[in-house]
């Protein structure tokens, strides 16, 4: 049974214009058109676009599911690259963690310097705003 655009983001609850994209960035496939030039997808689409969904969610990007979708119809190697490219992807997330930890201490060093300050005193954050180089340090 063929589905519509419409029916198609409705079951993955993704928004049409989001379906056209992926179309022309390659990771779905152009469906048939009718006679009357509506689209016309299978029905492994909603899953096709569930699984980019979750991929996003978990941080890979477009470009990552392109691979891990072409990874994906070759079954028995694919396993290994696909687990190589999460564990990347997790170093990647890892860094990511160290950064925003050290953007909070930031942060918190700098709203500590605001109770600190007297009311003539001009705003911390502003200041190092301001003079981004002390941002960090």
């Amino acid at each position: 049974m063929a589905l519509t655009i419409g029916q198609v983001a409705t079951a993955a609850d993704v928004n049409i214009q989001t379906i056209r994209y992926y179309e022309r960035r390659g990771l779905f496939p152009t469906p048939r058109r009718t006679p009357a030039g509506y689209r016309q997808y299978a029905d492994g689409a909603v899953a096709r676009l569930r699984f980019i969904k979750h991929a996003q969610e978990l941080g890979f990007s477009l470009q990552e599911i392109q691979e891990l979708l072409g990874l994906r119809v070759r079954h028995g190697a694919a396993c290994d690259a696909v687990e190589r490219k999460t564990r990347h992807k997790i170093e990647v997330v890892q860094q990511r963690i160290r950064d925003l930890q050290r953007l909070k201490r930031t942060l918190e060093r700098l709203a500590a310097a605001c109770t600190a300050r007297r009311p003539t005193d001009d705003c911390p954050i502003l200041e190092v705003l301001e003079d981004h180089d002390d941002i960090g340090h």
